[in-house]
């Protein structure tokens, strides 16, 4: 088992190698909590919260740290326009983010610090750089001298002529117009925290220094994030965190395509979203027209949204539409299907079944079995693809080709409805099946019925109209047959046809 990491940093995949044997650490950016979470900030945390779980598979001890920004400027103005504090904003959307995590089935994460937590650690940093003169204090602001760091720009390939700095105020306080602030003096009613160099607030870079510093040390494993996070964040993250400590702060730099959205599916949300969105195939933002995560989830299922996150390699950008989604909800149901086929053949749950938690624990003996070979070399090809920069879009296809698998057995072997048939390779195929699902988190549990959906009076009605629609087929009425499938498919019901009659299923 050799696991390959794409680094951003070299521009290549390298052979995965921690900073200490057996032991992870993982610090993803998180969001900045001035407003509800959207759809793009679920990607990095699905992708990572996979990640984790594959290395944990693998036999690593693993710890994912996902940062809170809760100081900021976004969020001093939310607080001001609505007449309530930065922390009671901040907490709002906390709740909100949490929320979409677990909805989408992230729980993974082991520590998420907010930046409001760390400032001592943030204080003195700046203070270290100030010290080792890397920094510089001016007018009550603290900003990072860029020239005075000659690998400045490794990440992105930028000469420190390229860069650009803010203007504004802040550009008469700067000795170069590419230099950073690390510290802003407060203005009147904000915020603020007593420093050496005068009450104010941090700047956005620092305060990720300093937050996986106290957490995973001054050299930990991964650091993660999302293509637009390169530069500036990353790029002086790297700098301010390697010239305070002299040494390298990550070993693999992991960065994630972004969301944007499908020009050919139209815009999201409602007339105000519309005036702000983006360009066709734009990042999908706030200001874009993205928002109302918590309604969409409701519509497509926390796992539905899962899942057509991981449909695709990390590193690949996602055209994100309802409509992908909704695609990439009918590869879920035909895995439902065959989980309901499990529960006819052996009376028991495919949810209940025990699955391998470890690599080493999931290897087995095909023996002579052809559908237990065939799945071993399917499995072989599942892990490499997650050996290979965690390959997820790779091995989906190789979950597929499983079902496909096992379908095929099931129909050759007639073994539905043989009360007397050995299932004991479906059984074990079924458990592989498990095994690998749990790793990308889904199918860990099963779905849950809507509350109309397990109504008696409901049933009854369903029943009612397959024994309509039963009715019309025996009179060859197959138009007034298909307009009942039709009209209930729209309505999100399916239904099956089997040898012992019709059954329904929601979605």
């Amino acid at each position: 088992m050799t696991i390959r990491v794409y680094n951003t940093l070299s521009k290549t995949k390298e052979e995965f190698q921690t900073v200490t044997p057996g032991k992870v650490g993982i610090y993803l950016c998180g969001p900045t909590v001035y407003a509800e979470a959207h759809i793009g900030h679920m990607v990095g945390p699905v992708i990572f919260d996979t990640v984790k779980r594959y290395l944990v598979y693998s036999g690593y001890e693993v710890n994912l740290v996902v940062n809170i920004t809760d100081v900021d400027d976004k969020l001093i103005k939310k607080a001001t326009e609505r007449g309530i504090s930065m922390e009671e904003v901040a907490n709002e959307n906390i709740a909100d983010y949490l929320h979409n995590l677990a909805a989408l089935g992230v729980d993974q994460i082991d520590q998420m610090p907010k930046a409001t937590e760390t400032m001592d650690g943030i204080i003195a940093m700046v203070a270290e750089l100030i010290e080792k003169g890397f920094a510089y204090a001016s007018e009550g602001d603290v900003y990072f001298e860029v020239t005075k760091d000659p690998e400045y720009g490794k990440l992105t390939n930028r000469t420190v002529e390229a860069m650009q700095g803010e203007g504004g105020e802040a550009a008469s306080r700067k000795r170069s117009p590419g230099d950073f602030a690390l510290w802003k003096k407060a203005k009147a009613g904000e915020p603020s925290w007593k420093s050496p160099w005068g009450d104010g607030r941090p700047g956005w870079h620092i305060e990720c220094s300093a937050m996986s510093k106290a957490i995973l040390g001054e050299t930990f494993d991964i650091h993660g994030g999302g293509l637009d996070l390169i530069f500036p964040h990353h790029e002086n993250e790297i700098a301010q965190s390697e010239c305070c400590h002299a040494k390298p702060m990550v070993k693999y730099w992991m960065h994630n395509g972004l969301l944007r959205s499908d020009p050919a599916a139209g815009k999201i949300g409602g007339r105000a979203e519309r005036e702000g969105a983006a360009e066709a195939g734009g990042k999908m933002s706030r200001s874009g027209g993205a928002g109302g995560l918590a309604k969409l989830i409701e519509r497509q299922s926390g796992e539905r949204i899962r899942f057509f996150l991981l449909r695709t390699h990390y590193r690949s950008t996602i055209l994100f539409s309802e409509e992908a989604i909704a695609e990439a909800g009918i590869g879920l149901d035909s895995f439902y299907r065959l989980f309901e086929r499990y529960e006819r053949l052996t009376g028991e749950s495919f949810f209940d079944l025990p699955a391998a938690k470890t690599r080493k624990e999931g290897d087995f003996e095909p023996k002579k079995s052809e559908l237990l070979v065939a799945i071993a070399k399917h499995r072989d090809a599942y892990l490499e693809k997650m050996d290979d920069d965690f390959n997820t879009g790779g091995a989906v296809s190789e979950l597929f080709e499983m079902a496909r698998l096992i379908n095929k057995t099931i129909d050759q072997q007639k073994l539905e409805g043989d009360k007397s048939a050995d299932l004991t390779n479906i059984k074990k195929a079924f458990s592989v099946l498990r095994e690998l699902t749990g790793i990308l988190g889904i199918f860990v549990t099963a779905p849950e019925k809507s509350s109309s959906g397990d109504s008696e009076l409901v049933g009854q009605l369903m029943q009612l109209l397959i024994d309509v629609r039963a009715s019309a087929r025996q009179k060859k009425d197959f138009e007034m047959s298909d307009v009942i499938r039709d009209r209930l498919t729209a309505m999100g019901v399916t239904l099956e046809d089997r040898k012992e009659g019709a059954t329904w299923r929601l979605g």
